[in-house]
């Protein structure tokens, strides 16, 4: 049940404007952000598809990543950023062993086709977002909940729209849609959705979102909260008293809330509903700085 990410935080002293694919927010100009998060997530109960339980075999599933990000603004209307994370689980009970490693290196372009005033109050802006990603390690993703992520190189679009008020309050909306490539696994045959198919390769369901979000910024300060919904356009669900599988639906609603000052990141998510995944719990923090070329 690990779900890979393709949000990246990219923020610094000079450029304190939330960084991630689904935001309304460039880098200015020729300025490079490097930095790195750490997250903490856990979770003890989970959706059997749409059973929620808990299970002793497992206990509490604890996730760690550390990620190295970093952004560059190409032009004003063009940025591009890149991650790299650090991936370690564990499980409180039972037999079954933690995985570690290097996930998957995500590398993202985003692009401003819209600018203009929306009345007196403030900014409206228009913005497309391609996105791809391929495992970096050469990891198995066929240890559910353990595994470090699903090994699909992926790529994805997206369109966001956004508002900045003049007072400093702004509203964000962004929906994409992710492609994913099939997976193999180190195993002749596989059973799921009813079904035993005899080969290796797993097709991957592609995967929409979308995302709502509104806050404050008033110079170094902003304080982002967000509301998202991550939806899996196929897939089965576990088998009862079974370990999932790659290619279950994963299906989930999270909320967000962060609070940024200058090169400093805090947040906090919850997802609190879903199928085939944990009600996880989260929490990160993140060191950026800002370099003007």
């Amino acid at each position: 049940m690990r779900i890979s990410s393709v949000l990246l935080l990219l923020i610094g002293p000079a450029t304190l404007h939330a960084q991630t694919v689904d935001d309304g927010m460039l880098f200015p100009r020729r300025a490079l952000s490097a930095g790195v998060v750490y997250a903490h997530e856990d979770w003890s109960q989970y959706w059997e598809g749409t059973l929620k339980r808990e299970n002793g075999n497992i206990g509490t599933v604890t996730t760690q990543r550390v990620s190295w990000m970093a952004g560059y603004g190409v032009t004003d209307r063009l940025s591009v950023m890149v991650s790299v994370p650090y991936v370690a689980t564990r499980a409180s009970q039972g037999p079954l062993h933690g995985m570690s490693g290097v996930q998957d290196f995500m590398l993202a372009a985003k692009y401003q086709i819209l600018a203009t005033p929306l009345t007196d109050r403030g900014t409206l802006r228009a913005l497309v977002v391609g996105t791809a990603g391929i495992p970096a390690s050469n990891y198995t993703p066929d240890f559910q909940p353990l595994s470090i992520g699903l090994a699909s190189r992926q790529v994805s679009g997206r369109f966001t729209l956004n508002f900045q008020a003049r007072d400093g309050w702004f509203l964000n909306g962004s929906a994409g849609y992710t492609w994913r490539a099939n997976v193999k696994l180190d195993r002749p045959a596989y059973y799921t959705n009813g079904q035993l198919y005899l080969t290796d390769e797993v097709a991957m369901p592609d995967v929409v979102d979308y995302s709502f979000s509104a806050g404050f910024e008033q110079g170094r300060l902003c304080i982002p909260v967000s509301f998202s919904q991550h939806r899996t356009l196929g897939g089965g669900d576990i088998r009862r008293q079974d370990m999932p599988f790659v290619s279950n639906r994963m299906d989930f609603v999270k909320v967000d809330a962060m609070v940024m000052y200058r090169g400093m990141r805090f947040g906090t998510s919850r997802i609190v509903s879903g199928r085939n995944v944990g009600q996880a719990t989260s929490v990160t923090g993140g060191l950026f700085y800002t370099f003007h070329l």
